[in-house]
């Protein structure tokens, strides 16, 4: 019994996503030249940052979840109570400066900042039409962490804070597009929902085709073999999935392939991010 709740509590932290922005924040911290030490409190951090976000916005929406019937959201179907997530939300959120202070102090500063600004989204500011600002904040911040949680606290670069936010921006009309309808049933009205479905393609289309070349360009030096490679693969992969989503279409059927490509560019950003090297 006590194992099934506590996988229910697991589940309620959103952990698909959680895990994978702190997988990217420890190969950033590996590609920075953090020591195995530093780089797991980088990593400890943002895990602890994204549990808070995962299980506070399933706090928040309990009772739209169960409005809707939501099957994957423990919370609404009763496998672990609001209170027991609510709780596991203040915890984590406190841990996040803390646990951020052993790195250096300006770098806590900065990762409460990307915290702070994530809960906003949570509440309120994901019903408003400035719902993508916390997105490019924190998204931009997640790096800017890293760089200066090194010795010293060097000042990240600025290519690399506008590539992390405009990932961001890209991956919230991303992310957003599946739960559209559900959203506008419960009332929830940010940015993407006022502009619609296709709007929402092409700002995450364009955001993240943004980030691509702010990678492959922003460093020193002329871009490398990788990020020319990288650029192509974006421009290449948009198109397609747009093309495909048209032609289903015309033959009367539903398909996923505009939004399937904008998420293969989100992991071309990412790959392009991780494979930087040094950001320091």
């Amino acid at each position: 019994m006590a194992l099934g709740k506590f996988h229910a509590l697991f589940r309620a932290a959103h952990p698909e996503p959680g895990l994978a922005v702190t997988t990217v924040s420890a190969l950033l911290a590996a590609g920075a030249g953090h020591t195995f030490g530093r780089g797991a409190l980088i990593t400890a951090t943002v895990l602890a940052s994204q549990a808070a976000v995962g299980w506070s916005n399933d706090w928040l929406d309990a009772r739209r979840d169960r409005a809707v019937g939501r099957p994957d959201k423990p919370v609404a179907t009763g496998a672990v109570s609001r209170t027991a997530v609510g709780v596991a939300a203040a915890v984590s959120a406190l841990a996040v400066p803390v646990i951020g202070l052993f790195t250096t102090l300006p770098g806590a500063a900065c990762i409460t900042l990307a915290l702070v600004s994530a809960l906003l989204y949570n509440a309120p500011l994901k019903r408003t039409a400035f719902s993508v600002l916390p997105y490019v904040v924190s998204f931009g911040a997640l790096p800017a962490f890293v760089v200066l949680a090194l010795p010293g606290a060097p000042t990240p670069p600025l290519w690399l804070v506008l590539a992390g936010g405009l990932i961001g921006g890209g991956a919230h009309f991303a992310n957003v597009l599946p739960d559209l309808e559900d959203d506008l049933t419960t009332g929830v009205r940010g940015l993407p929902h006022r502009i619609g479905a296709t709007a929402s393609r092409i700002a995450a289309a364009v955001l993240l085709l943004g980030a691509t070349v702010t990678l492959a360009f922003g460093p020193p030096g002329p871009p490398s073999w990788v990020g020319i490679a990288a650029l192509a693969a974006a421009a290449l992969t948009l198109p397609a999935g747009w093309l495909a989503a048209r032609a289903a279409t015309a033959r009367g059927q539903r398909s996923h392939a505009a939004f399937r490509s904008v998420i293969a560019v989100a992991l071309i950003d990412v790959v392009l991010l991780v494979a930087g090297g040094s950001v320091g």
